[in-house]
Parts: C-alpha cells; structure tokens; sequence
C-alpha cells in the first residue's frame, strides 16, 4: 500500500516522498543532498529506491538537493516545460535526465502522477496527483496564491492531500519585511493563508478525504497551534471529529 511522507516542509526546504512496494517518488528536493538522504532513511526509505523527482517549481527551496541527490542515485527528473527551462538556468543539469510531465499524466513507481497548474510567481508551478496501483490517490499543493476551480476539481476525491497553510494575514502585515514581500506573500501568485486552506478542507471531507497534512508553514508568519487551530474549527464547524472523521498533522519543518 502507498503512503505519504512528508519529509519536511517550510520556508526553507521541502521535499515529500510518495510510496509504496514498488518504489516511489519524491515531489521536490529542497535542503541539502544529506538532509535530503538522512530524512528517507529515518522515514525508512532506501535513497536508491526513489525513481523519480517531480518538481513543483524552481524556488531553492524545492530544488537545492535536487543535482548531487539525483547525480549520486542516476534519479530522473520530472515537471513542467516552464520549470525545466528555468530549472536549467538555475543549475547543471550534465547527467540528469529531465522530461515533461505530459498532459494526460506519467506512469512510475506503481503510480499515475499528474500535474496541476496553480498560481505562484515563478515560471510554471504545478500540483501533483498522484494515484497508485490500488486506487489510492494522493495530492501535494502548496506554494500557490489561490485555489482555482481547475485545482478544486484536481484535489477533490484525493484520499489524502497535503496542503499549504502558510501564513495568518495579520501577522504578515505586523511582520517586518519590506511591503514587497509582504504584498507577494498576500497576493493571488504568493501563499495560501490559514483561512483561505481551512476553508477547504471540509469540501475535501465531504468528497472521501480522510488524511490531512497542512504545508509550508512560514517560519516567521504562522506557528503549528495556529495552523491546526485554524483547519481544526473549519472542521468542527461542518461537525467532523478528529480521528473519527478524519486525520490532521502539520509537516514537519
């Protein structure tokens, strides 16, 4: 049976591993080669059973791992025409295989994956479905401003879904970074707020979601009590009881 893993995810590095007997993937490889390889292993995953990498976007962090890990493992690397030209411009890729995600998705691992267009600021960030040879399937969508109708249809249905949480507005605007960032991070191309992700999970119930893991916390503008604060009241509100109804965690940073 396939499983999700969220190996870490925050403002700093992400990466998540999907997998099951026959294989998996990682969906991004932030941090460092050895962060990356130390937190499979604590997971109980074999570095060289990883088949794949499906990038997100471009961002450092989701990629910083990505040459040494994929180089030392001979792991391929997948995701959209716009993030693989602009992956190219950010570092070598001499011995990595890079191709496409098509349209109508990628089979490996003993999963279908499939990407989603989402609205960041970057050069053409996805989400990922993925769906494994027994019919679960699994969602990964952070880092994206909004979540449009074509989304909504992509993640509904998904038996888990790893979602971003990232920030509460108000904290955004006490914060003391420059009002650029600030208006990025708020923005429709930034981060999805506590409330915009709560405000979904209770749709994601009703149509046989059972496992959540809220995402990409921001480390300056968010904490874990908010966060599950936040997504736990969408839920009481509609009454769903946790580990009843359904299961919550945030991913670990």
């Amino acid at each position: 049976m396939a499983t999700l893993t969220p190996l870490y995810s925050g403002s700093k590095c992400n990466a998540t591993y999907i997998g099951g007997a026959a294989g998996g993937i990682l969906i991004d490889a932030g941090g460092s080669a050895k962060q990356l390889t130390n937190a499979l292993q604590q997971a109980g995953v074999d570095p060289r059973r990883v088949g794949a990498v499906f990038l997100t976007h471009e961002h450092t962090d989701h990629i910083a791992a990505l040459r040494v890990f994929c180089r030392a493992h001979g792991t391929p690397v997948f995701g959209t025409a716009g993030t693989l030209r602009a992956l190219a411009e950010r570092i070598d890729l001499t011995n990595i295989h890079t191709e496409v995600v098509p349209s109508d998705g990628i089979a490996t691992c003993g999963m279908l994956v499939r990407s989603h267009a989402i609205s960041h600021d970057c050069a053409e960030p996805c989400a990922y479905t993925c769906e494994a040879e027994d019919g679960e399937k699994f969602a990964v969508a952070t880092d994206l401003g909004y979540i449009d109708d074509d989304l909504q249809d992509a993640l509904l249905g998904c038996d888990n879904v790893m979602l971003e949480s990232n920030h509460e507005p108000r904290l955004v605007q006490l914060c003391d970074r420059p009002y650029a960032i600030k208006r990025r991070i708020l923005s429709d191309s930034g981060h999805l707020s506590n409330a915009a992700c709560a405000e979904f999970l209770p749709k994601l119930l009703q149509r046989g979601t059972a496992r959540f893991w809220l995402a990409h916390l921001s480390r300056d503008n968010n904490t874990p009590d908010l966060a599950l604060g936040c997504a736990t009241a969408a839920f009481d509100a509609v009454g769903a009881r946790a580990g009843m109804d359904y299961e919550l965690e945030v991913c670990p940073s």
